[in-house]
């Protein structure tokens, strides 16, 4: 995956800016060349709509002021989110996809390109150490190749077979399984990735898995990732 992406403020913690390029490998076969490992800037964005105040505004309709002798309800308070303490994972799971594997974690290189798993058959997928830990609040980011060399399917080839109802099982360290439910399933080319809203800080915990997408024979890469969301289940 070439595309270059910004680590976000995590929860309560200021994190630097850095670019980075995520699966540069996602080879079809070992013939082929390699792609090409520039990492490409994010541009300067504005403030995250998730880092934006909220609004001071009331609502449209003003709610009606108590008459005498009359108790008007209370205010609905928002749902608790499900979330974990931090802990690293080990391993994933995907029922409906019979995908089992162990988790690497991966962060980046010197020059800020994200380290990449092996490529070879059977390689596992790899969790991205700069993100938070899955269960944990905010997005965590699973990452895997969607083919292996020489051709055969990659950790991550039976993505799109997700549907609603699927879950998806990190195993982590404390001996805990985070449990998420997924979301939906989105492709976007390489060159417009929104990094924004896949890596961006959420309410609650979130996983991300990332895969490579949009093979083009002409050039033997592949011009598009494939991201799944999901969400922590209680």
């Amino acid at each position: 995956m070439n595309h270059s992406i910004r680590d976000y403020r995590r929860n309560r913690i200021a994190s630097a800016v850095v670019a980075l390029s995520m699966l540069t490998g996602c080879s079809v076969t070992a013939t082929e060349a390699s792609p090409s490992r520039t990492v490409t800037t994010v541009p300067s964005s504005p403030t995250p709509s998730w880092m934006a105040s909220p609004t001071a505004s009331g609502p449209a309709n003003p709610r009606p002021s108590a008459r005498a002798g009359q108790v008007l309800p209370n205010a609905t308070k928002a749902p608790q989110l499900p979330v974990m303490p931090a802990s690293t994972p080990v391993a994933l799971r995907i029922p409906a996809l019979g995908t089992e594997s162990r988790l690497l974690s991966l962060g980046l290189r010197g020059d800020g390109s994200l380290e990449v798993p092996p490529e070879g058959p059977g390689s596992p997928a790899a969790w991205y150490n700069g993100s938070p830990t899955p269960g944990a609040s905010g997005p965590a980011v699973l990452f895997g190749h969607v083919n292996a060399t020489g051709g055969g399917p990659g950790v991550f080839a039976e993505l799109r077979r997700l549907k609603a109802g699927d879950t998806i099982e990190v195993s982590r360290q404390d001996g805990r399984t985070a449990t998420f439910l997924f979301d939906r399933g989105e492709r976007y080319p390489k060159n417009t990735f929104p990094t924004s809203a896949v890596y961006g800080n959420t309410q609650g915990a979130e996983l991300r898995l990332i895969t490579c997408d949009g093979y083009d024979p002409a050039t033997g890469e592949f011009d598009d990732n494939y991201v799944v969301y999901a969400k922590l289940v209680p």
